[in-house]
């Protein structure tokens, strides 16, 4: 007998959705639902082997049930925008599985899944009907078979005539009347009042049906019972004809249109499940992959292993070289060395073991692979290249026609990745599944670089990210590499006795802390620490842990009011870590040559902002003296050169007058307004000359609030103000600066249909968080929206100022070099005879970086530390 499979799946994507833990993509697409779906889809594909496949859809438009009765299914819950766009994914996903979707307006999916099921059966074929909703069990004949989802997707029972009869102790057909009878909460079908599931079940089994039991009322015993049957006959009898699926949908198809495919689209399929992020599904494709495919997607790897085979590999044709590399294991700099090569040149993708060929000849290694990269007809694209870049220049070798970079690429594209192994890229973005191990596994990716490498230019043009890319972020990878190159100088001895001073320091804090408490105890041990403060001191406790009492920074902050000893508990944890992290962590990772050689990264940040890592030079905190002394342990190269420090003044703010067009803002700063000040006087009705210190420090915590999306409530609790007070500020600086309100909310607005918010040079945030049903998680989305395309911009602008600086110096000759950028300012080491000409350069193209409605201004400070240069 054959078989059909009819999929209810409004049904299956709703249990779904609320099954499967919130799934998304890294460029925010909510996939559970589908995921569920999928998954459900192939395990009955796998135990029911139909011969026939159909997927069923409600559609908006009211059904004949609501032209009846207007009240039909009111109440119930609008979908939630997560699951409402995961709709198209499936029925993509059907498409390209080859299976016919039918939806009818007029009519519900039931009623469709009725009409098929019955004209099957006439048809002599069985039927299975897959859903999470048990209205469909009164379809259940010896040859239609209701497959009822239990726990989420995954546990289903089946049920055919007897099966049910045997649970219920009625027949599916009787079903209709117990549904009637007990009504639906969820379809809001009245029923009678009073008679609930157990009842209706027992009722229709003693009576037979809805009309058996309206016609011996007088036999039903309980008073109430009686009285509700005979009150609400007709609203039962109407409840039973709601309830009824309808058989008879004026629907045409043909069997030959429903067959279960083998031959679907299984390439754009395995592309989908890559772009949606679930390679698990892979596995699942009925009938994938034939030992003849994987024979063709087989990448052959010739090994480089000696000079005379590497002479005859890097010979120089005109060809494009897709490159991606290995470094022994030595975060230091003196020590990085190139270990392989991994090379897609031609039609060949080869495996070069450079180490093991520098062992035979070191210089003539060298030479050769320097004729291969400084080959200016040799074009080349590099999988994540700084670091090759870096450590050839210690070959003395420089990367020529260095094109394209695709793990930079991959990070415009979606920045919220971790990182950008080349191997998931071409998973995902070609839909390829690239195998092996080790070596095997880099050298097949890399034979996939070339279609990678054109998908992501074409990703970036299409995206208006061409001019980030080929101005900004591209160039950037030689600037890091020179920064890292060149290091920051550090003067060992400051650093030994600002250890000592740190040791006093903390030391001094330990005693004040336990002459607070009077006693001593372990102030790192959050245990010994708790007891103290909510049990000895009775602090109000804040938040309990399954320890114990939590002593976060968050909690501590709470408290800071409460009692002396927090500030010092608070003061003993920035200076031990500051110690830790920066004194003696400095000692360990000072080169050969006395300086510190930072690594830079492009692709961390979702911001678009740099990071540094072994040491982190760009975190250093300095709101206290002490975490300012480490600043002058970082002195020039030579003794004669001296450090410049470049700080954009307020650039976020600037930004923010810039990209919301507010006259009265961009009027403030291009004449040169103290924007703090100018703001006090706003929101505190005082002419300028009267705004106080207290004054505009609360106007720049209003400023930057509005740049963050700070809410009143947060503002209050940063002011130590009521609600009231800071709603009222920020009411006022609204007025003052109408446009700013405008574009926030309008940017919101941008975030929540698109998905994500541009910078000034259309860096890309994707931001999940706008669309999700949790109020908490939506408003961080919201403040992120808000925030990204301002954080971002100074972000675009001050990685533009390095590209310009940097090839200004470079064009003049000069050997000035930068060394360090943190977040808005640029520190370069400057030649002392160089000093009036460098200051005058950067400012000027630090300055001018872009064509803005508002001045960009730059502080300018010298000096022999870093401390005394900021």
């Amino acid at each position: 007998m054959e078989r059909l499979l009819i999929l209810d799946s409004n049904s299956l994507m709703n249990r779904a959705f609320f099954a499967i833990p919130p799934l998304t993509t890294t460029d925010g697409v909510h996939t559970n639902a589908v995921y569920g779906f999928t998954n459900m889809l192939f395990k009955m594909k796998e135990e029911i082997k139909p011969d026939y496949i159909v997927a069923t859809f409600d559609r908006k438009a009211p059904t004949f049930r609501h032209k009846e009765y207007e009240e039909y299914k009111a109440g119930r819950k609008k979908m939630a925008p997560e699951l409402y766009e995961q709709f198209p994914l499936v029925k993509e996903i059907l498409k390209l599985l080859s299976i016919n979707i039918y939806e009818i307006d007029g009519f519900e999916a039931d009623d469709i899944i009725g009409t098929l099921a019955k004209f099957a059966e006439k048809n002599d074929i069985e039927v299975f009907i897959v859903t999470g909703d048990r209205d469909a069990l009164q379809l259940a004949t010896k040859n239609i078979k209701v497959v009822i989802t239990k726990k989420g997707v995954t546990e289903t029972a089946i049920y055919d005539e007897k099966a049910f009869i045997d649970e219920f102790g009625v027949t599916p057909t009787q079903y209709i009347d117990v549904k009637g009878l007990m009504g639906d909460k969820s379809d809001n079908i009245p029923g009678v009042p009073g008679v609930g599931e157990k009842t209706a079940f027992k009722l229709i089994a003693t009576y037979g049906s809805m009309e058996g039991v309206l016609s011996n009322i007088d036999e039903i015993s309980g008073k109430k019972l009686k009285e509700n049957l005979e009150t609400y006959s007709e609203q039962a009898i109407f409840s039973k004809k709601l309830a009824t699926i309808m058989t008879e949908v004026p629907i045409e198809f043909d069997l030959d249109d429903i067959k279960s495919q083998e031959d679907y689209n299984r390439e754009e399929l395995k592309k989908m499940f890559f772009k949606l992020q679930m390679k698990s599904l892979l596995a699942k494709l009925p009938g994938d992959d034939t030992d003849e495919e994987k024979e063709e997607e087989k990448i052959e790897i010739i090994e480089i292993n000696n000079l005379e085979l590497l002479k005859k590999v890097l010979n120089g044709s005109n060809e494009i070289a897709f490159i991606s590399y290995k470094l022994n294991d030595g975060n230091v700099y003196s020590k990085m060395e190139l270990d392989k090569i991994y090379l897609s040149y031609g039609e060949k993708t080869y495996l070069i073991d450079m180490k093991l060929i520098a062992m035979e000849n070191f210089e003539e290694a060298t030479s050769i692979l320097k004729s291969f990269m400084e080959n200016e007809k040799i074009t080349k694209v590099i999988h994540d290249g700084k670091n090759l870049v870096t450590t050839l220049t210690k070959l003395n070798i420089e990367i020529k026609e260095y094109i394209f970079d695709t793990a930079i690429a991959a990070y415009l594209i979606d920045s919220a990745r971790s990182e950008y192994p080349l191997v998931t890229l071409i998973n995902e973005y070609l839909g390829k599944e690239v195998k092996g191990e080790g070596d095997t596994l880099v050298c097949s990716a890399v034979g996939n670089m070339k279609e990678l490498y054109s998908y992501l230019k074409e990703r970036i043009s299409k995206e208006d990210m061409d001019e980030l890319y080929y101005e900004v972020e591209h160039p950037l990878i030689f600037i890091l590499s020179s920064m890292e190159a060149v290091g920051f100088k550090v003067n060992r001895e400051k650093l030994d006795e600002l250890a000592v001073k740190f040791k006093e320091e903390i030391e001094r804090t330990e005693k004040e802390i336990f002459a607070l408490c009077e006693e001593e105890f372990n102030i790192n041990s959050p245990k010994q620490l708790g007891k103290i403060l909510f049990e000895k001191l009775d602090l109000p406790v804040i938040k309990k842990t399954k320890t114990g009492y939590s002593t976060n920074a968050e909690v501590l902050e709470k408290l800071m009011d409460k009692h002396d000893v927090i500030p010092k508990i608070i003061y003993y944890r920035q200076i031990t870590k500051l110690n830790s992290t920066y004194v003696e962590g400095l000692k360990n990772v000072i080169d050969v040559d006395g300086a510190i050689h930072s690594s830079f990264n492009q692709t961390v940040t979702t911001t678009g902002r740099l990071s540094s890592t072994e040491p982190n030079l760009q975190n250093i905190p300095v709101k206290y003296e002490m975490g300012r002394e480490i600043r002058k342990v970082f002195i020039p190269k030579e003794d004669t050169d001296v450090l410049l420090s470049c700080d954009y003044s307020q650039i976020e703010l600037r930004v923010l007058a810039h990209m919301s067009d507010d006259q009265n803002m961009i009027d403030a700063f291009n004449h040169h307004s103290d924007i703090h000040t100018k703001t006090a006087s706003e929101v505190f009705k005082v002419p300028v000359e009267e705004v106080t210190s207290l004054m505009r420090s609360r106007a720049k915590a209003v400023n930057f609030g509005i740049v963050y999306g700070i809410s009143d409530f947060s503002l209050s609790q940063d002011l130590k103000i009521t609600k009231k007070e800071a709603s009222e500020y920020m009411e006022i600086y609204f007025d003052r600066y109408p446009k700013i309100k405008g574009y926030l909310e309008g940017t919101k607005e941008e975030a929540k249909e698109k998905g994500y918010v541009l910078t000034i040079l259309n860096r890309r945030r994707f931001i999940p968080e706008i669309k999700a049903s949790n109020k908490i998680v939506k408003a961080l989305g919201e403040r992120l929206a808000m925030n990204a395309p301002i954080q971002g911009s100074a972000a675009d602008i001050i990685k533009l100022a390095m590209v310009k600086v940097y090839n200004r110096l470079k064009k003049e000759n000069l050997a000035s070099e930068i060394i360090l950028q943190v977040h808005d300012e640029l520190i370069l080491n400057v030649k002392e005879n160089e000093l009036e000409i460098v200051k005058a350069l950067v400012k000027e193209e630090m300055e001018s970086v872009l064509k803005m409605a508002v001045t960009l201004e730059v502080d300018t400070n010298i000096g022999k530390t870093w401390y005394e240069a900021k």
